[in-house]
């Protein structure tokens, strides 16, 4: 879909692991302010398309800009990319040695030189944002996987990001911490936060997503608002998709 303002853009993009051409010639634009969600079955290349954006995965071909910035290769550049690029994985990374809150001010006081008041401060508004105000002095292992998962969106909003990446940041938790994290995420596309989602939460896509971005085998096939996708999809690749997962 054309984008009046886009703040990330990718052209023409190729990837291959060995011989398996994980991405086929991939353009996609993602607005500022606009929350995209992307699905589509195992080995669709959605997860790796994710990665690319911030550079956790080189691509052969094509161009990747941020807010109108190729994405540098390595070195300085690319850690400050990093810093401008919220990440939230499957898993959720905290440093287990180390308090909820400390694990949020790191990288402030580390990447941004932030002052450590200033930082823990921050901290904690932020873990008031996800729900967690209370939980500041605990360690990661004192939570359930919906609070280390909400640590973590905390931890990668402490950068103040351009743009968020979620990559299925619901898949490894349990049904009932679920939807404690997807609040947390509708919450924060309500106000405005640009984010690409690789999800296989249908209800957040139909009522979070401007955009639902249908990947296979490595290429998008569709790209449309969530109402015409789910009501109308186009390609049999989609209809035989949804029909799948929306008998359940």
């Amino acid at each position: 879909m054309a984008v009046v303002d886009p703040l990330i853009e990718l052209r023409d993009v190729n990837k291959y692991y060995g011989q398996l051409h994980v991405l086929r010639d991939i353009n996609l634009s993602v607005g500022r302010g606009e929350v995209v969600v992307v699905i589509g079955p195992s080995g669709s290349g959605k997860s790796t398309l994710c990665r690319t954006v911030n550079r956790l995965e080189t691509i052969e071909s094509g161009t990747i800009t941020i807010d109108g910035e190729p994405l540098p290769a390595e070195g300085k550049g690319l850690a400050r990319l990093r810093s401008e690029v919220g990440m939230v994985f499957q898993s959720f990374n905290l440093f287990a040695h180390r308090t909820v809150l400390d694990n949020i001010s790191l990288a402030p006081l580390k990447v941004r030189g932030r002052r450590r008041e200033e930082a823990e401060s921050r901290s904690r508004e932020l873990l008031d944002r996800v729900g967690l105000a209370s939980q500041a002095d605990k360690y990661p292992a004192q939570l359930s996987g919906g609070q280390q998962q909400r640590v973590a969106i905390a931890r990668a909003l402490a950068m103040d990001p351009k743009v968020m990446l979620f990559d299925e940041p619901t898949s490894a938790l349990d049904p009932e911490m679920i939807n404690e994290v997807l609040e947390v995420m509708q919450q924060l596309a309500r106000d405005g936060m640009t984010m690409v989602v690789v999800t296989h939460e249908m209800g957040f896509a139909r009522s979070a997503a401007n955009r639902v971005v249908f990947m296979s085998d490595g290429r998008i096939v569709e790209d449309r608002t969530p109402e015409d996708f789910f009501t109308h999809p186009e390609s049999d690749r989609a209809k035989d998709f949804l029909s799948k997962i929306l008998k359940h």
